[in-house]
């Protein structure tokens, strides 16, 4: 296994934004081919934190990062900048889509088989990601072609992804509209349901219905719109386990609610998930 860490630049003052100096990071964790185990390039997974649109983390990174690339799929943690306005992280991680793909030969990955994945508010990044690829938004900020920052899947994992005022994780939503707080049609854009369209990605999705910190609704309105544009789907939705939970074992715990055997499965459902892209 190689480690690399490379720093994102994006001009986020194209997109009328300030220069705060962020230095958003690429963790590149990915292994090369040889002969004796075939040259088949493999899938590769940007990985994008929770953590409310505050801070990334950890336990959302590289624990996570090691468990998919057991199964062959290169990972890439993206240490985004948090407390920026819209949008400055989603610019970060179409970035970081489009450096994996111009290094494809690099990372021994296949440029048609990347899937953006995301915990929490990163739930909410990889929705983004995979919604607003193709929108001018994005691309006239990074001078590229919508090719160049498709996602070819999208992993959500109990996710922020609507900002209706009845469901939302409203700090993840206040964070993302930092300083335009009464401007109510960038919030309603930023309800990931009405992005939904032709241009999303096939999509996996797991939650938990007693999560008590970002409600269930937010996945299931997500579902429902993947399901009236067509658009393939594997969903679970477990009885009980909260929010945060990582990988849900002993991986990435920091108490013992985090360690819930039964939506555990999910990793094991979304590596097959994503090895059948």
């Amino acid at each position: 296994m190689i480690k690399e860490t490379f720093e994102l630049k994006v001009d986020v003052e194209r997109a009328g934004l300030k220069d705060m100096g962020d230095k958003p990071v690429l963790d590149c964790y990915y292994s090369t081919l040889t002969e004796e185990i075939g040259r088949k390039r493999h899938h590769a997974m940007v990985i994008c934190p929770g953590g409310g649109y505050d801070w990334c983390s950890e336990r959302e990174a590289e624990p996570v990062a090691f468990r998919f690339l057991g199964f062959g799929i290169s990972c890439f943690v993206l240490r985004y900048s948090c407390q920026r306005p819209f949008p400055q992280d989603a610019l970060e991680c179409a970035a970081a889509v489009k450096f994996v793909r111009e290094n494809a030969e690099k990372f021994d990955i296949d440029p048609d088989k990347i899937v953006v994945a995301g915990f929490s508010a990163g739930g909410h990044l990889a929705a983004c990601a995979a919604n607003l690829w193709d929108s001018e938004l994005i691309t006239s900020v990074l001078d590229c072609k919508p090719e160049d920052i498709k996602v070819n899947g999208s992993m959500l994992c109990y996710p922020v992804l609507t900002s209706r005022a009845e469901y939302t994780h409203e700090g993840s939503i206040l964070n993302l509209l930092r300083g335009r707080e009464g401007d109510a049609e960038l919030r309603a854009f930023l309800s990931m349901e009405d992005r939904v369209g032709k241009q999303t990605p096939p999509t996996f999705l797991w939650h938990c219905s007693d999560d008590g910190c970002v409600r269930v609704e937010n996945s299931l309105l997500y579902m429902t719109a993947l399901a009236k544009n067509g658009i393939p789907f594997e969903s679970h939705i477990y009885e009980y386990g909260g929010h945060g939970l990582s990988l849900c074992d002993e991986t990435a715990s920091t108490w013992e609610g985090h360690i819930q055997p039964v939506a555990a499965a999910w990793a094991e459902a979304a590596i097959k998930w994503v090895l059948r892209l």
